[in-house]
Parts: C-alpha cells; structure tokens; sequence
C-alpha cells in the first residue's frame, strides 16, 4: 500500500480524499498544521507528500523549501490560488506538481501514480553513470559529485538524468517539454532556464566554464562531461 501525506487545515477535503484513495491502495495520513506535518515526516518514512499553500503558521511555499532541505519524496502543491505566478514559485522551489482546487480526486490520484512510477526505483539495480567526479544513479534518485551526496529536487534529477543519458545531444526548450512532461507546459517553459541554473549551481558547474552542462546560446543545452 502507497502512504501518502497530507499537510491541509481543510478537513472535510481530508476525510473525503482518505476514503477516496483507500480504494486505490493509497493510505492517507493527514496533518493539520505545518508543524505537525514535519513532526510527521521526522517519525514516517512517506511515498509522497500533498501539500497545501493557504495554512495556519507559514505557507506552504516556504514549508515546500524547508521540507526540500531534509526529504528526497515527490510533493504536489494543492492550493485554490492558480495564478501562474503562484505554479511558477511552486515548481521553482522543489515541488514536483501543482494542482489547483477544485480539482477531481481521480485526476489526483493518476498525477500520484506518475510521481511514484518516476521514483521508483528497480529491483536490485545498481546502475551508475560515472562522469569524471560525478555518479549518477538513474533508478535510484541519486547523484553522488567527488563521493558527497547532492540533494536535487525531482525536476532537477529528472532533467539531468534526461541530458546525462543522451551525451552531446542538443536539446531545445520545447524538446526539454516534451520529454519532461507531466506538469503545465506554460508554466514549465518560464521556468526552464532557472531549473538549469540551479542544476548548475548545485553541481558547481561555471557556465562560462562548463564541466558538465552547456548552454548554446539561443538554441538549447546538451551535457558534455565524458562517461568513464
């Protein structure tokens, strides 16, 4: 069974969307407030989080970055503001989805499963992409630069395993897109240059100096480093 959290001050949504998932082998467990939400995540290890905006002590977009700085599992924002400002902020920050309310909980229900398919990792695989100092483990979310761990985002992990495996390939904005979809193309193409920089910045990349990721200028980016 998949445990999924809920950190939502609406109760009624709780109790209708614990009885909604039982039948999709999905265990909801539900915090009020972002305090004992993170309590929560401290004691639990969860699948995926769902995550509200509006909330009582601090807003989830800030809750969003202090999770981001301790746990690796994919977030979905759930918020009655869809201002694509707000989307933007969202996926910026480290969440892996965004949906607005009112939504339909099936449409929920399928973006979980898209998220826990993507992070899943197989069974007894312990592929690693060597690139100088730089392991990538695609299965398993994982990126190890000069033997420490690097703590990305899903969509972070996601566009450097897609530019690592393809080695030399140039791939424009619309073809980032396409092969990273899964979330609002219009909000996704705002924030596609600042998903690279940060990418860049966590790998200690120079943009001027590329080791790994390079920009052509109005044309896309490709991965350069050489696989051992």
């Amino acid at each position: 069974m998949k445990s999924v959290l809920l950190i939502d001050d609406d109760l009624d949504l709780s109790t209708r969307l614990k009885q909604y998932f039982s039948q999709f082998d999905i265990q909801l467990h539900c915090a009020e407030r972002p305090s004992a939400g993170m309590a929560l995540l401290s004691q639990e290890n969860y699948d995926l989080l769902l995550l509200d905006v509006m909330l009582p002590e601090k807003d989830g977009f800030t809750l969003c970055k202090e999770i981001r700085q301790r746990h690796d599992l994919p977030i979905i924002m759930l918020t009655a503001r869809g201002e694509l400002t707000d989307k933007v902020l969202g996926l910026e920050i480290g969440a892996d989805d965004y949906l607005a309310k009112p939504f339909e909980p099936r449409e929920l229900v399928a973006r979980i499963d898209v998220l826990l398919r993507r992070h899943r990792p197989a069974p007894n695989q312990q592929e690693c992409w060597r690139f100088a100092d730089l392991c990538i483990y695609p299965q398993h979310h994982k990126v190890l630069l000069r033997d420490q761990e690097v703590n990305l985002t899903g969509m972070e992990f996601r566009c450097l395993r897609l530019l690592a495996q393809h080695p030399g390939q140039v791939f424009n904005r619309d073809e980032l897109l396409n092969e990273l979809r899964g979330i609002d193309a219009d909000v996704y193409s705002r924030s596609i240059d600042i998903l690279l920089s940060r990418l860049r910045q966590k790998l200690g990349d120079d943009v001027n100096a590329p080791k790994y990721i390079k920009t052509l200028r109005n044309v896309g980016y490709c991965f350069i480093g050489q696989r051992e």
